[in-house]
Formats: structure tokens, C-alpha cells, sequence
């Protein structure tokens, strides 16, 4: 019933979300940059650390650490998953191409990107909708880069603000105790 629920609310167009129609992750859908549906049940069993990106950002850098992050623990079962924003300062406003060639070419970003989407306010991608839900206001981002951390069994862990990076040792720690727990 939650997925016929959620799929009314986004075939009508509307992106509000009750915090009881979606209990995991898994339930959404994102589309990828090239502007393909993509189930985030694909990612089940995995970790992720999900980031709301942009290219004109004085946190841009931060693309270098999840970058590395991505490469180190993808065997392990972690997947990086930008989604890029203009919501903040206007500072993604390119095309899903320019978007996807300047994190390419700038940062060598191979990690997964969603195709851009507004992360705050009551037109958010339903994942940023959940996530507010699940954690509190005072969880929404603030600004680019804000980073989310998902268990493997698509529950919300915590979220994180742009200063803490995602080579430093609270990011690194709780993505270790995330690969402790099994998927359920």
C-alpha cells in the first residue's frame, strides 16, 4: 500500500511524503544523470553514502574524497550516490552533461550521479522528503554537500553537514560500523 501511495503522489506530479509511506530507501526511485529511472532497491545490501553535490561550491573539493571513499569501498559494499542541486546559491546550474563531464574531468568522478534535483523545501526529491521525515528538520541540508549515511537495509543512520569530510574520521567510522551491521 506504501508503494501505491508514493507512486500517486509522483505520477501526480506532487513530491509531498508522508514519513510513514516510505520506511526504507529501497521504496524510491531516482532518475540517473543520463535520465534513467533507477529502483534504489539495486543498491539493497549496500551502503550508501548519499550527497547532495554541486560544481560551483567552495565544498567542490569534496568531490576528490568521495571520490577516494568510492574507490576504497566499493568492493566492500559501499556506494557513493551524488545527487547534484542548484538549490543552494545557484551553484549547479549546468545541464546533466556538464554536470556529468565536469566531475569527470575535474575530479575524475566515476561514483553513480543522479540526475539534479531540489534537496530542500516541499518540491525535494522524495529521498530528501524521507530523509527530513526520518531524522528531523534539523537534519535537512544546509548547504551542498550535506551527506546522508544508509545502512544496508535501506534505513537512514545519520546525516552529515558540508564541514565534515568524507575522508575524515567521523565519516570513516561510521561508514566501518555501518559494514559491521548485516543486512536485514
Amino acid at each position: 500500500m506504501r508503494t501505491i501511495a508514493l507512486a500517486a503522489v509522483l505520477l501526480l506530479g506532487g513530491h509531498t511524503l508522508a514519513k510513514e509511506n516510505v520506511m526504507s530507501l529501497h521504496e524510491l526511485t531516482a532518475d540517473t544523470i543520463d535520465g534513467k529511472p533507477q529502483p534504489l532497491s539495486a543498491y539493497k545490501g549496500q551502503v550508501l553514502l548519499v550527497v547532495n553535490v554541486a560544481s560551483q561550491c567552495g565544498y567542490t573539493p569534496q568531490y576528490t574524497g568521495l571520490e577516494k571513499l568510492w574507490q576504497e569501498y566499493k568492493a566492500r559494499g559501499v556506494t557513493v550516490l551524488g545527487f547534484p542541486s542548484n538549490d543552494f546559491g545557484e551553484q549547479e546550474p549546468g545541464s546533466a552533461a556538464e554536470i556529468q563531464q565536469f566531475c569527470q574531468g575535474a575530479f575524475g568522478v566515476t561514483f553513480p550521479l543522479a540526475g539534479k534535483q531540489t534537496v530542500r523545501g516541499p518540491g525535494a526529491h522524495p529521498f530528501y522528503q524521507w530523509a527530513r521525515a526520518t531524522l528531523g528538520e534539523r537534519a535537512a541540508p544546509r548547504w551542498n554537500f550535506h551527506k546522508y549515511l544508509v545502512g544496508r537495509d535501506g534505513k537512514l543512520i545519520a546525516g552529515y553537514g558540508s564541514t565534515v569530510a568524507p575522508d575524515s574520521e567521523q565519516m570513516i567510522g561510521a561508514i566501518e560500523a555501518a559494514l559491521a551491521k548485516p543486512a536485514t
